[in-house]
C-alpha cells in the first residue's frame, strides 16, 4: 500500500466514524462530499482539525477553499503537498 493509499483509508475511516451519511453510502476517493451533503461547512472544520492532527500539517486560510475538501482524493492531494512543504495546488 502506498502512502497516498494509506491516507485514503485513514480519511475514509474518519468520515465513516464522524459523518452518518458517509456510513450510509459507499463513499469512494472521488465522490463529492460537499455536493452529496456528507460534509457541510462545520464538517469541513472537523476535517481541518483531523488532517492537521493526524498528518502533522498546518492548513492555512489560503487552503480553506471548497475544492480542497470536496473529496477524499482532494484531501489526500492537500496532505501530500503540505507534507512535501508546498501549499495547496493552485
Amino acid at each position: 500500500m502506498s502512502g497516498a493509499d494509506g491516507f485514503d483509508a485513514t480519511i475514509l475511516a474518519f468520515l465513516r466514524d464522524r459523518f452518518p451519511f458517509a456510513r450510509q453510502r459507499s463513499v469512494t476517493r472521488n465522490d463529492s462530499l460537499l455536493e452529496s451533503g456528507i460534509v457541510d461547512s462545520l464538517g469541513v472544520l472537523e476535517l481541518v482539525e483531523f488532517l492537521e492532527r493526524t498528518f502533522g500539517i498546518s492548513i492555512t486560510e489560503e487552503d480553506l477553499v471548497p475544492k480542497n475538501f470536496d473529496s477524499v482524493g482532494r484531501m489526500v492531494d492537500l496532505v501530500v503537498q503540505k507534507r512535501a512543504g508546498r501549499g495547496a495546488a493552485e
